[in-house]
């Protein structure tokens, strides 16, 4: 197969799973607005959606101000914003397009299509009026991409490179969601702490299964929001039957076999399609990802884990941010070289 096919493949499927995955958590956080009544705390949980892709400096660029509706116009019409739903799109029409003469046709309609519907649904500041349902739109048609993807792609290098960057892009959103949620939480503990009790392990312990304890009843809805962005409320409470707990949170999106888009599960699909693309066991970005697998599939997820889940959330983005280029020096169109980052990777049709 040619590189720029691969290449081709490889991010119109990054592309589309970018869209869908911003579309659900711009859903989850939207309706956790409307039930929290605290303006600041709003504020403040949209200011981490722009965290979350790292796109601070850019929005400030923008506008002055934070507010929800802007941050939801930055996030989904905003054309300089690389990592907006209208550029993803975009990004994996042109990607499809590049390669209109030996992809599938009823792969390329159903791309160009959601491309056209996109423009006229989004023209219009009337998709505001029902943010729900436009959102819901999107990940509607992500899913009917996927579908026709995995039902009429021939079983080859086509399939296994789209498939490789679907459950790339899949690992780093799960990565920085669980980033996002527990850092936000630890840190609020640890402005509690007094200078013993941080320098006494089993003191600090004790007393972040307290705070747990707290946090389980207190922010019920922003857990549910978490979960939600990752379309895993109802498994959670399909696998715990209990009430959520952040830790049995953690265990979900990191080390879960049953939950499709928990770490361990996307980094082992991901290893699958590298094996099915390989050449020689001697790629580096095989033993990568089953390094990555491993050490993910043998952590213990316990109190003393969640105290700090930051910097097993900072490695795990790094190593995924790693692989990605390796991967693509290895079997694409090499990415420009830059500094090391936990940015997520972009590449337009331009490039």
């Amino acid at each position: 197969m040619l590189l720029r096919t691969a290449d081709s493949l490889y991010w119109m499927s990054r592309h589309m799973e970018r869209a869908e995955n911003t579309a659900r958590l711009l859903n989850a956080q939207y309706q956790f607005s409307l039930l929290n009544t605290e303006k600041d705390s709003v504020l403040s949980q949209w200011k981490k959606v722009l965290e979350l892709f790292e796109l601070e400096e850019l929005y400030k660029e923008l506008e002055k101000k934070i507010s929800p509706q802007k941050v939801i116009k930055f996030m989904i019409i905003e054309q300089d914003n690389p990592s907006s739903l209208i550029n993803c799109l975009w990004n994996a029409r042109e990607n499809a397009r590049c390669m209109r003469g030996v992809i599938p046709t009823d792969l390329w309609v159903i791309i160009n299509s959601i491309w056209l519907d996109f423009e006229n649904i989004f023209k219009k500041d009337d998709w505001l009026k029902d943010l729900e349902r436009s959102l819901g739109w999107v990940r509607e048609r992500s899913y009917s991409f996927r579908g026709v993807l995995e039902g009429i792609m021939p079983i080859n290098e086509f399939l296994y490179f789209s498939r490789i960057g679907m459950h790339l892009e899949r690992a780093d959103n799960t990565a920085r969601i669980l980033d996002i949620s527990f850092n936000v939480m630890t840190e609020n503990f640890l402005l509690t702490q007094n200078i013993q009790d941080e320098r006494n392990e089993e003191n600090q312990l004790k007393n972040f299964e307290e705070f747990l304890s707290i946090q389980n009843n207190k922010n019920f809805y922003f857990w549910i929001t978490v979960l939600r962005s990752l379309s895993a409320s109802e498994i959670y409470r399909q696998v715990f039957s209990d009430k959520i707990n952040p830790i049995r949170v953690a265990e979900l999106l990191i080390s879960r076999k049953d939950f499709p888009r928990s770490l361990l599960v996307c980094l082992h699909n991901l290893q699958k399609q590298l094996e099915n693309v390989s050449t020689s066991d001697n790629h580096l970005s095989n033993k990568l990802v089953g390094k990555l697998s491993g050490e993910i599939f043998y952590e213990t997820i316990d109190k003393k884990f969640i105290l700090n889940i930051h910097d097993f959330s900072k490695k795990t983005l790094f190593d995924i941010n790693n692989l990605g280029k390796i991967l693509s020096n290895e079997f694409l169109i090499p990415l420009p070289t830059s500094e090391s980052s936990t940015k997520p990777i972009i590449r337009t049709i331009d490039e």
